[in-house]
C-alpha cells in the first residue's frame, strides 16, 4: 500500500479537531465549535474520497473541495481565536491548518496543470 503523507495528516488533524471541539463546548460555545468540527473533519473525508477518485478530473473535484473545507476551517480557528471565546491556544490548529492548506493547494495545482496536458 502507498503511503499517503496528506491523508494520514489530515486524519490526525481531524482526530485534534474532535478534540478541540469536546474543549470548546466546555466553554459554553456551541456555535462556532460545531462549524469548525463541520469543516475540520471534512476535510479528510474529501481525501479520502479523492483516492479513490475514477479519474483524474474527479480527484481534482475533490482535492479542491477538501481545499475549500480546509480553508473554512482556518476562518473558525481564527475566529474562535480572535473573539476571545476561549482562553486558551489554538496556535497549533492555525499552524497546521495552513500546513494542510499549502499541502493540498500544491496538490490541486500540480493536478490541474497535468489535466491541461
Amino acid at each position: 500500500m502507498k503511503d499517503n503523507p496528506i491523508k494520514e495528516r489530515s486524519y490526525k488533524f481531524a482526530i485534534s479537531i474532535i478534540k478541540l471541539y469536546k474543549r470548546v463546548q466546555a466553554t459554553n460555545e456551541y456555535i462556532i465549535s460545531k462549524q469548525l468540527l463541520r469543516s475540520g473533519t471534512s476535510i479528510g473525508a474529501n481525501i479520502e474520497e479523492a483516492t479513490t477518485a475514477q479519474s483524474k478530473k474527479d480527484f481534482l473535484h475533490k482535492m479542491s473541495i477538501a481545499s475549500k473545507e480546509a480553508r473554512e476551517t482556518l476562518y473558525w480557528l481564527r475566529l474562535l481565536k480572535d473573539s476571545d471565546l476561549i482562553n486558551f491556544s489554538i496556535d497549533e490548529y492555525l499552524n497546521e491548518i495552513n500546513q494542510i492548506i499549502r499541502i493540498i493547494t500544491k496538490i490541486v495545482k500540480t493536478t490541474s496543470e497535468h489535466l491541461k496536458q
